[in-house]
């Protein structure tokens, strides 16, 4: 009997066991559904009140050249990003620049303001409590700073036609202007950046071909250097040669043993005999004749070299 009261017992208690494991998953399963369900609406919570109207406010690390050229193609560009008037669109088109707008106080402070307008646009998304139809405007000021720094300023904000009712933007169209118009910085840059590789390049060449003129330059200099040089020497050789060198005038020219008329007679000279001056006297010349012979002429008897 023991024996048949354990068997009869064991049998009993796994469906109850199986019970609990069921009791326990369905409750995990109900809290892990509720965490995932909770999650989503609050990422979908309304802005707080406080965040309404506070607009965007930047210092960018660029000069105002660059900004002032990304800002005045996002305000002629037509379109508002960061909000829709359907739930179908992307953004607000039909925009249009404006260099004024009654919408905003007046700007009293330095710098350069812009504006983008839109009329006729239905209940804007992200301004708050919108549901008529009004003119949703968004202002850009730029300030100059120094070190090459930009302050940067975006409102928007939505103005019922009728009732005049003003709704403030709860920052989502400051930031994704501000967005595209970073957009367009970094894209100047690159530009910028693209520019300047391609003038170094180009710089690089010139460079290379000045270099290949001057070297063909200074090899053509050289040569024509080396010519004259052997030019020069020849003309050198030519000039030394007519101031060393003299021709016997006329036939019957007498080479003197010595520098006086009465010296004796060595030889007679043909007319266009050369001879090579050796010694210079006021009245004779010391020379050497063709043949090597050495003597002294008198300077009348002689004439330069043709």
């Amino acid at each position: 009997m023991p024996n048949v009261q354990k068997k009869m017992e064991v049998p009993g208690l796994f469906p109850v066991a199986r019970t609990h494991r069921r009791r326990f998953s369905i409750a995990i399963l109900s809290v892990l559904w509720l965490a995932f369900a909770v999650a989503p609406l609050r990422g979908r919570e309304p802005k707080r009140r406080e965040d309404f109207g506070l607009g965007l406010s930047t210092e960018i690390e660029v000069p105002e050249s660059e900004v002032l050229q990304a800002v005045e193609a996002v305000v002629d560009d037509g379109i508002i990003q960061g909000s829709t008037e359907y739930s179908k669109d992307q953004y607000v088109e039909h925009a249009t620049a404006a260099t004024t707008s009654p919408l905003f106080p007046q700007w009293k402070d330095s710098g350069k303001v812009f504006y983008k307008i839109r009329t006729k646009i239905l209940a804007p998304a992200h301004f708050k409590e919108t549901g008529d139809e009004g003119t949703l405007a968004v202002r850009y000021v730029l300030q100059n700073r120094d070190s090459g720094k930009t302050l940067l300023r975006i409102d928007a904000i939505f103005v019922e036609d009728v009732r005049r009712t003003v709704h403030p933007s709860d920052g989502s169209v400051e930031s994704a202007e501000f967005k595209d118009i970073q957009d367009h910085i970094d894209a100047l840059k690159l530009q910028k950046t693209q520019a300047q590789e391609a003038d170094r390049h180009r710089q690089e060449e010139l460079a290379k071909q000045a270099l290949e003129r001057n070297r063909e330059q200074n090899e053509a200099a050289a040569l024509a250097a080396a010519q004259n040089s052997v030019q020069d020497l020849e003309q050198h050789v030519r000039d030394l040669r007519r101031q060393v060198e003299r021709v016997i005038k006329a036939p019957g020219a007498q080479l003197k043993s010595a520098p006086f008329h009465s010296a004796s007679n060595l030889k007679s000279l043909d007319a266009g005999a050369e001879v090579a001056i050796v010694i210079a006297t006021p009245y004779w010349y010391g020379v050497e004749t063709e043949d090597g012979q050495h003597g002294w002429i008198h300077r009348e008897q002689l004439e330069p070299l043709p």
